[in-house]
């Protein structure tokens, strides 16, 4: 070969190799009067722009989406029929989602699903059924009979939303041995043992949140000695001390979101997401009604600062979600149909929306980012 051609060779791999890194995948769920299946997008997050939205596979409200941690799969709750479940895919080359299991939740649809870090099984929350499921996983990530494990009681605090439990979120412990659970109708996030052998749950304690704050979602600490607990009905942040070795979260601090003042101008109010950065200085909750995401830094003993408001450009922002090197903050308008994108500044956290940073997608309401 002339060296001109192997100059121009390698100058074709480079350059192939800069658009690789400089795009990652995007899958969204979604959930609404327009829903019709999981949709897929590229983000160049060099110019800070979406490639149009491809549908990569139909279903009926896949509302929340996960991937497997060890196999190129991934899951959906969603419905069919008169029934409701999981159903997973395998995720070809070019993105296409090929449906390659399916199984039924005997409580209904579920509101999150979460795979084990083991890939032994997956867990998924029924809002309405009260209750969490257990799916064992066979080695090639087919779904198997589920387990249920139903939630009692109910604060009663908030008379409309908290007569009987609501399971929102399910997750696991940094170290995997444990499965928290938080219960919007309960006013608790449930802490469940994993027995990874017997591919069971059994019951181990609760942190416990505010009267009426309804949880919703959690997420832990970069070093894992922290749960902030988002709490959906008083729009508040809890952070609770986590003992690894126990299993047990005690209160530390609570945050609210947004201001009374601010809220009292608005007809509805409800906190939907928690992420946080991978540096572990930020944080970040989605609000809707007022349709913004709250900023907060972190700091010493737990406790958090609100340092912005950040308007999402969309409506009803039900998910938001970081990528892999927390660049770049995705807020889902679910009522707005839209998807926009905004800088994160790595030292102050802060964010910035880019003109035309946005795309659409009918009734987003989970994104993932995928690689």
């Amino acid at each position: 070969m002339k060296s001109s051609s192997l100059i121009f060779f390698a100058a074709l791999c480079v350059t192939q190799m800069d658009l690789k890194a400089q795009k990652f995948s995007l899958f969204i769920g979604t959930s609404g009067p327009h829903s019709d299946g999981i949709y897929h997008c590229y983000f160049d997050e060099k110019k800070g722009a979406f490639t149009q939205p491809t549908k990569e596979a139909t279903a009926t409200s896949p509302n929340f989406l996960c991937l497997h941690p060890k196999l190129n799969k991934i899951y959906s709750v969603c419905r069919w029929g008169k029934q409701a479940g999981v159903v997973g895919y395998d995720i070809s080359e070019s993105k296409y989602l090929e449906e390659f299991t399916r199984m039924t939740c005997p409580d209904g649809m579920g509101c999150h699903i979460s795979v084990h870090p083991s890939g032994k099984f997956l867990l998924t929350t029924q809002y309405g059924g009260s209750s969490v499921a257990l799916f064992p996983l066979s080695s090639n990530g087919e779904l198997l009979e589920p387990l249920i494990y139903a939630h009692r009681g109910g604060s009663g605090v908030v008379k409309a939303r908290q007569s009987s439990p609501h399971p929102h979120w399910c997750g696991f412990s940094p170290c995997g041995k444990y499965a928290l659970v938080p219960d919007l109708g309960l006013d608790r996030a449930v802490i469940y043992k994993v027995e990874q052998e017997a591919l069971r749950l059994v019951y181990h304690g609760e942190a416990i949140a505010a009267p009426g704050s309804g949880p919703r979602h959690l997420r832990f600490s970069k070093d894992g000695k922290l749960i902030y607990l988002l709490n959906e009905l008083d729009l508040t942040v809890h952070t609770f001390s986590w003992d690894a070795k126990s299993g047990r979260a005690n209160s530390v601090s609570i945050v609210h979101a947004l201001t009374e003042e601010t809220k009292s101008k608005e007809s509805f109010n409800s906190a939907a997401e928690i992420v946080v950065h991978p540096s572990g200085s930020f944080l970040y909750t989605s609000n809707r009604g007022h349709d913004s995401i709250t900023v907060y830094k972190t700091k010493e003993a737990g406790m958090l600062e609100v340092i912005q408001v950040q308007p999402i450009r969309g409506a009803f922002p039900r998910n938001i979600n970081l990528d892999q090197a927390g660049s770049w903050l995705f807020a889902c308008g679910q009522h707005s149909g839209t998807i926009s994108a905004h800088g994160v500044n790595q030292n102050t956290g802060k964010l910035t929306y880019q003109k035309g940073a946005i795309t659409r997608v009918p009734d987003p309401s989970c994104l993932i980012v995928y690689k």
